[in-house]
């Protein structure tokens, strides 16, 4: 089943509060994960829909074909590169300051990351599942380096959006696409399935600055245990082993995270954060400064045409 209609957009209605003090709770879904209608036909076969609707993840294996991955391997080698040339915030390294942990903005930086983010076989569906002009909210590469690539802690992106950025709605999904292989060994994305349906809001107010730190590690905004227990207990986890090339799916709300890859081989993926243009973002609901442009566009939105 498919919901187009929500009830009437306010954006300054905290329907997700979070980080104010108050005890932490599982608040119900309140905004479909699937946009378009069922007589739309969708890009992908329908049973991928259902699946992706039921469960806030979808992965599609073999959707970029090995040379178009070479290419982007090489590209995010050269962005490497420039992590020890430039005093630029966009690079984040590790916390030994040695390697490089994530870049954000790729599709600025790079000429071929703005190609790819505006790839038909990205857009397509992301139009699909949003029913709506899209923009990127966010872009990056997570590298996370063989031996020293530390873990990314349980979260939901639509909590940090939300509070944070000021994201009114769960209108908003994640692309992923591998660069190397993610495997068991690597540390790779784990999401608790369904679990997208349950908004776990967090108890600890947002600190001034926090964004520097936790792009490091995060430590506000992490559900508490309990709750997280309680999903993994109800449905479980799942890792996200996939193939250069595959094509990793995810809503905005779903429960995720990685260990730290401890061994030789990197795992590195390139993400796309697409929002509803409808749900652009406001004021912060956390009533903190905003986080800076290349973690969250607010001045540099553009529809994807």
């Amino acid at each position: 089943m498919s919901v187009t209609e929500l009830s009437p957009l306010n954006s300054n209605l905290d329907l997700y509060p979070s980080r104010k003090g108050q005890p932490a709770k599982i608040i119900p879904r309140q905004d479909p994960c699937v946009y378009s209608d069922d007589a739309v036909r969708p890009p992908i076969s329908r049973e991928d829909i259902q699946f992706y609707q039921q469960n806030g993840f979808l992965i599609i294996k073999n959707v970029f074909p090995p040379e178009e991955i070479t290419d982007f391997k090489n590209e995010l080698n050269h962005l490497c590169s420039l992590s020890t040339r430039t005093a630029d915030n966009r690079f984040i390294l590790e916390k030994d300051q040695q390697d490089v942990r994530s870049i954000f903005e790729v599709h600025i930086l790079s000429k071929r990351f703005e190609e790819l983010s505006e790839d038909p076989r990205l857009i397509e569906l992301a139009r699909y599942l949003l029913n709506d002009d899209i923009y990127i909210h966010q872009s990056r590469v997570n590298y996370k380096p063989g031996f020293n690539g530390n873990g990314f802690n349980w979260h939901s992106d639509f909590e940090t959006w939300h509070t944070e950025d000021g994201m009114p709605r769960m209108r908003a999904l994640s692309m992923s696409i591998p660069l190397t292989e993610n495997t068991s060994t690597n540390g790779p994305l784990m999401f608790v399935p369904r679990s997208h349906h349950h908004y776990l809001s967090c108890t600890e107010q947002t600190p001034a600055h926090h964004y520097i730190d936790s792009l490091k590690e995060q430590q506000i905004g992490i559900p508490n245990p309990a709750n997280i227990s309680g999903l993994v207990s109800q449905y479980g986890m799942v890792q996200a082993l996939s193939q250069p090339g595959s094509l990793i799916l995810f809503d905005s709300n779903t429960l995720h995270g990685s260990n730290s890859n401890i061994s030789p081989h990197p795992r590195s993926n390139v993400f796309f954060v697409y929002n509803a243009l409808s749900n652009k973002v406001v004021a912060p609901f956390d009533e903190a400064p905003p986080r800076p442009e290349f973690l969250a566009a607010r001045r540099s939105i553009r529809p994807i045409p």
